[in-house]
């Protein structure tokens, strides 16, 4: 299809010579060669109606006066090839019986490889995915959100030695994403506020992109170079050519070599920008120079032309219009200008190849010649050739002579040229840029890539002349270029000086923006003012900055880090933190621990706790925890970091309780009951998570949180003691357990003995308050009544003794479990034997004030068992266990307590004299 409407343009003065006609078949081919590249990419059928309009369809008939008529255009693409079937007669010469000889020599096998590796289930594939994106809320950052773990993975599968392929695959990951995004934009409603967001991330995907490419370029360089000798460059050759001194000059000069990168990138970024672009700007096959003027200057001398008498040039040599001072036809005037400025673009992206082959196409083969005059002259038969070479080469064929002898008067030329203002702004900025002409080039630099591409190019080129011109001896006089182009002390700093001086209004703007900022500083090597920068963005408007950007900024650092620049990174830190914080809340969970990673060994214990902090599922849990160790990082202290994170949250102080009902387990007990599970996965941890659940329930039993401190102490598992001993054993250790643990083993066993006192007394004090109820009798009883009522005396009998059994067991149960409490071996409950360990002032505080708070609780319990039970001299038994001084109970008691435990003991001393007992449980002796 694209070739055939080539055919079309090419073959329009064979046709008919209406001017209207062909103009409006000029602007029409134009037109539908830009338009046709979207269908085709998307297999979608697209009638020429929907490409040119009605309008424009229909004014087309009406002006052309050989009747000509387009049908209906209809392109589709299938698996093998794309098939253009345009039934189109202009002139009554159809299109199929034109030659085709005409075009298909005009397609580079790279342009028809587009045509021949057309792939439906790629393109159904691409075409599904950016379906389901577009329904997104923000298409851009659904489509990108990937990028985090491709970059990781990437960056986890290279080394140090293969740090330049990560960078290039950096770019390759940007480079898919740009492609998607940018299917995305197309296929987009017009003016939805979303697909302004994805245009946006499409941009700053491409600028990153475009920056890993500048990187990998100026480092390789630059790393090499610091690996080279410099003093093997400084060889002075008195007989080099042109060609073999700026050789040299490029080897041994750092900043030429590197500016001349630079030019080749922002070529290379041109370049991608401009796509097919040498498909569309094809005007015509076989064409001559200037055709509608010299189709004029044809037809005035025939009799019969009536046609417009304007004056125009009446020869057609390239400098005639100068010469003579006439213009050319309008038509060629309009295509002159397309050409210069498609040229221009030619050039702006390093392919001056194709702009001469373009040229020549065109006719204008002496335009392709004046492009050609850069090329630096080199006789491998002369220059820099020692005398015995020309003693064994006598005789022998000469080598080709390469360059251009001529080039200091072709390039005066080039100046001149772009000195005139009569001549097309487009071709004086050709012509600008073969010269170093930076003057003349800047006005048609509208964008921050233009410009800096034209000063670097112009100090490349003003590098290169003052070497030549200081190195090659030549016995010619040699026409001078201006002083104040060969005089210039070009760089690099001194380009982007000029470029914060530029009047141009979108130049300044673009200057500031955050990848071009970041492009300079790589481009000056200033990692230390690079970092400065990043510094006053975090401080400034880290919320804006964008995720994408603070990935890069990120993986950049990493970079210079591992090409041993770190010393140079301050604040790395920082940049890593407000990065870590945008993936914990854009939930990366598998991202996180890598770049916590690379925090100092304190900040990344710190950090990933308090994002494992809002994990909550055990799996989720136990994956995150894989993740850290993969990642080097300190599990055990990172877990228990997290513990003690939210033990320590909405911390109250020890009170005593009272006798209210149990407190119950509010959302933030729970959280402190789960969080133990950290501390589980790891059988190693088992002395920790003892240490940690033992802290946890002392604040809940100091709260008289029973049920909680319960939930608590079941987290543990059973085994841990034995898990303790064992792995110190396999440790080959003949000490006994450190100190700490040893303790903590100890305090688990005193809760533990608690909480199954007050589970115990729990069992038995709801069984005491459900006795089965004596039947009674009514007065007057009938004999079925009392029939009845002795059925439910016997069953009465049989249940009360089931109950009393199980009421005589439950109090021996309970009465053992609260001695176990109240008389704790070795020292009493919650009383270390250690003292060796390591001081720790909050648990002995909280031990002290637990043994304050529950033991007296305890005490008043068993008196309530004792008593409810009539055990009443074993009640008074108490006095004598409290005020022993072996145990020392009487110490945790306050003088309250005391009172009331003798109030209980006189209560049950009367029901001793209330069975003629004394008040000690004695018989009275008569």
């Amino acid at each position: 299809c694209l070739p055939s409407w080539r055919v079309i343009m090419a073959e329009r003065n064979t046709v008919g010579r209406n001017r209207g006609v062909k103009g409006r078949l000029t602007g029409i081919c134009s037109e539908f060669l830009d338009v046709l590249k979207k269908p085709l990419q998307q297999c979608h059928l697209v009638p020429c109606s929907y490409l040119f309009g009605w309008d424009h369809f229909k004014s087309l008939e009406k002006e052309s006066t050989n009747s000509t008529s387009l049908g209906l255009c209809v392109v589709l693409i299938t698996a093998e090839k794309a098939i253009a079937v345009m039934e189109t007669a202009i002139g009554g010469c159809p299109v199929s019986a034109l030659d085709e000889s005409s075009w298909t020599m005009a397609l580079s096998p790279q342009q028809t490889g587009m045509f021949a590796n057309l792939d439906v289930s790629n393109m159904t594939e691409d075409v599904t995915m950016s379906a389901v994106l577009l329904r997104e809320d923000d298409p851009g950052e659904a489509a990108t959100m990937s990028m985090y773990s491709d970059f990781l993975h990437s960056f986890l599968k290279h080394t140090s030695t293969t740090i330049f392929d990560l960078v290039d695959e950096y770019e390759s990951i940007c480079s898919s994403q740009v492609n998607i995004l940018g299917k995305i934009v197309y296929r987009a409603t017009p003016g939805q506020q979303k697909f302004s967001k994805t245009a946006s991330v499409l941009w700053l995907l491409k600028q990153e992109m475009v920056t890993w490419r500048l990187l990998s370029s100026l480092y390789r360089d630059r790393i090499q170079s610091a690996l080279e000798d410099e003093t093997a460059f400084d060889i002075t050759v008195l007989t080099a050519s042109e060609k073999t001194t700026v050789d040299n000059f490029f080897q041994k000069d750092s900043l030429v070599r590197q500016s001349q990168l630079v030019v080749d990138w922002l070529e290379s970024i041109a370049k991608d920008e401009i796509g097919d672009f040498s498909d569309n700007i094809e005007f015509y096959a076989k064409s001559v120079y200037w055709e509608n003027t010299l189709h004029i200057l044809k037809q005035r001398q025939l009799s019969t032309y009536i046609g417009s008498s304007r004056a125009l040039v009446t020869e057609l040599d390239p400098d005639a219009p100068i010469r003579q001072k006439l213009p050319l036809d309008d038509l060629d005037r309009e295509d002159d200008a397309r050409l210069l400025k498609y040229l221009f673009t030619l050039i702006r992206a390093g392919m001056t190849d194709e702009a001469q082959r373009l040229c020549k196409r065109c006719g204008q083969a002496w335009r392709a010649a004046t492009l050609e005059g850069w090329k630096l002259y080199h006789d491998p038969n002369i220059n820099g050739a020692p005398f015995s070479f020309y003693l064994l080469h006598i005789g022998k064929e000469l080598e080709p002579v390469q360059g251009n002898p001529y080039r200091c008067i072709w390039k005066i030329s080039c100046w001149r040229m772009a000195e005139e203002e009569q001549f097309n702004r487009y071709e004086r900025a050709i012509y600008a840029a073969l010269s170093g002409n930076l003057k003349q080039l800047l006005p048609v630099c509208d964008t921050w890539e233009d410009t800096v591409w034209a000063y670097f190019r112009v100090m490349v080129d003003t590098l290169v002349e003052q070497e030549i011109r200081t190195s090659v001896i030549t016995t010619e006089e040699m026409e001078e270029l201006p002083k104040d182009y060969l005089e210039t002390n070009w760089t690099s700093e001194k380009v982007f000086e000029e470029l914060q001086a530029t009047d141009k209004k979108r130049v300044i703007e673009e200057n500031q923006e955050h990848y071009h900022v970041i492009q300079k500083f790589i481009i000056l090597g200033d990692v230390d003012g690079l970092m400065e920068e990043f510094s006053r963005w975090l401080s400034k408007d880290r919320s804006v900055l964008p995720g994408h950007l603070l990935r890069f900024m990120t993986h950049l650092i990493l970079f210079f880090r591992t090409l041993g620049l770190q010393t140079k990174v301050i604040c790395f830190s920082k940049y890593l933190l407000l990065i870590l914080q945008r993936m914990i809340s854009e939930k990366h969970t598998d991202l996180i621990a890598f770049y916590v990673s690379h925090l100092p060994p304190e900040l990344a214990v710190a950090q990933y706790a308090l994002f494992l902090e809002d994990v909550t599922e055990s799996d989720q849990r136990h994956h995150c925890l894989e993740l850290a160790k993969d990642a080097g990082l300190d599990v055990a202290t990172i877990t228990k970091t997290v513990v003690e994170n939210i033990r320590k949250k909405d911390a109250g102080e020890f009170s005593h309780h009272d006798q209210m009902l149990d407190t119950g387990t509010t959302e933030a007990d729970q959280l402190k009951i789960d969080v133990i599970d950290w501390l589980v996965f790891d059988p190693a941890q088992r002395a920790e998570a003892l240490k940690q659940s033992n802290a946890i329930m002392r604040k809940f039993l100091a709260s008289k949180k029973h049920e909680a401190a319960k939930d608590v102490f079941v987290k543990i598992p059973q085994d841990s003691i034995a898990e303790i001993y064992n792995q110190w054993e396999e440790q080959g250790m003949d000490t006994p357990l450190p100190a700490e643990d040893d303790n903590a083993i100890r305090e688990h066993l005193c809760i533990r003995a608690y909480l199954e006192a007050h589970e115990t007394f729990n069992e038995w004090f709801k069984h005491m308050n459900s006795a089965p109820q004596k039947p009674s009798l009514l007065p007057q009883a009938s004999f079925t009544e009392k029939v009845a009522h002795e059925h439910k005396q016997k069953k009465y009998e049989m249940d009360y003794g089931i109950w009393k059994g199980l009421l005589d067991a439950l109090t021996a149960d309970v009465k053992e479990k609260m001695y176990n409490v109240l008389l704790f071996v070795d020292g009493g409950w919650m009383v270390d034997v250690r003292e060796d360990a390591e001081d720790d002032p909050e648990r002995t505080h909280q031990m002290i004030l637990l043994r304050k708070l529950c033991l007296p609780m305890m005490c008043f319990l068993l008196h309530t068992v004792l008593h409810s039970t009539g055990q009443y001299q074993e009640c008074l038994r108490l006095a004598d266990m409290v005020a022993s001084e072996r145990h020392k109970l009487y110490t945790v008691f306050s003088k309250e307590e005391l009172q009331k435990l003798l109030q209980k003991l006189r209560e049950s001393s009367l029901m001793l004299l209330d069975q003629d007992l004394d008040p000690l449980g004695y018989e009275i002796q008569s």
